[in-house]
């Protein structure tokens, strides 16, 4: 066994990894709420990177683009407790409590390493997992209400995130990608986080670069690429996925393409 994912409710799961190192590149629809058992995770956005261990439990917000790599270590799987918190759940929760302070949510990773009060409450669904049994509708509602309480508690500006319902608007896309580059999403939701059709984004990204999307990015990801081989020594097998591609095949071909030789040339130099 790789990889596992088992499910005690649609919006609770317990991931459990074995293999050399997992990676995906997301826009998580529900805020998520991870505790980590055992392992390391990275987590890399536009603007910051993090690196999480056993006990360190953070939140992601939704709608965030970001690049997230899972590795055993020492000697364990790579195996967390993850929540979803759903918009669904969230106005129902707010229907009866009222959001405190400024509904502007802060676009970052909230960390709350080896919190007590989450760890117990994320502790506290162990059991449904090694029983195999689904969690009951009306405990689930409980646990995760529990969480998003512990949360307000240990966070006051929390509210301005949890209780913000706003879909992404029409942003500026030339900043945007500028960015977000690096991730290896489809064009669909380069599209939705910029408020935009696929139609309409490709036609201002044209308007916005004169090239298309896809060899404009092909591009960017691969002087950055070089910039990191060439300037902070960093290896191609390290670095070939944070840039965006999804094989060290491709990335290796690509680079020899553009650049005129291979990226362990580069290394050797």
């Amino acid at each position: 066994m790789e990889f596992e994912t088992v499910y005690i409710t649609p919006d609770i799961k317990l991931s459990h990894f074995e293999g050399k190192l997992f990676k995906t590149e997301v826009v998580f629809e529900h805020h998520m709420l991870v505790w980590f058992i055992s392992g390391e995770t990275k987590i890399i956005q536009a603007e910051a990177t993090y690196t999480f261990n056993a006990g360190d439990v953070f939140l992601i917000p939704r709608n965030q683009l970001a690049t997230v790599i899972n590795y055993p270590k020492d000697g364990l799987p790579h195996k967390a407790v993850a929540m979803h918190i759903t918009r669904e759940r969230l106005k129902d929760f707010y229907s009866r409590h009222k959001p405190l302070g400024r509904l502007r949510p802060l676009q970052k990773v909230y960390r709350f390493s080896k919190h007590p009060l989450l760890q117990s409450c994320l502790a506290s669904l162990i059991p449904y997992f090694d029983l195999g049994d689904q969690l009951p509708e009306d405990i689930a509602r409980i646990k995760i209400e529990e969480a998003i309480s512990i949360l307000r508690s240990i966070d006051k500006d929390m509210d301005g995130l949890l209780a913000n319902f706003e879909e992404p608007g029409k942003i500026n896309l030339a900043d945007f990608m500028e960015r977000h580059y690096m991730f290896n999403l489809p064009m669909e939701r380069f599209g939705y986080l910029t408020g935009r059709s696929v139609a309409t984004f490709r036609r201002d990204f044209t308007k916005a670069f004169s090239t298309t999307p896809q060899k404009w990015l092909t591009e960017k990801r691969l002087k950055l690429a070089h910039y990191q081989i060439a300037e902070q020594q960093r290896k191609p097998v390290d670095v070939y996925f944070e840039v965006g591609f999804e094989n060290l095949s491709h990335f290796s071909h690509a680079f020899k393409k553009y650049f005129g030789y291979p990226p362990n040339e580069l290394v050797r130099r």
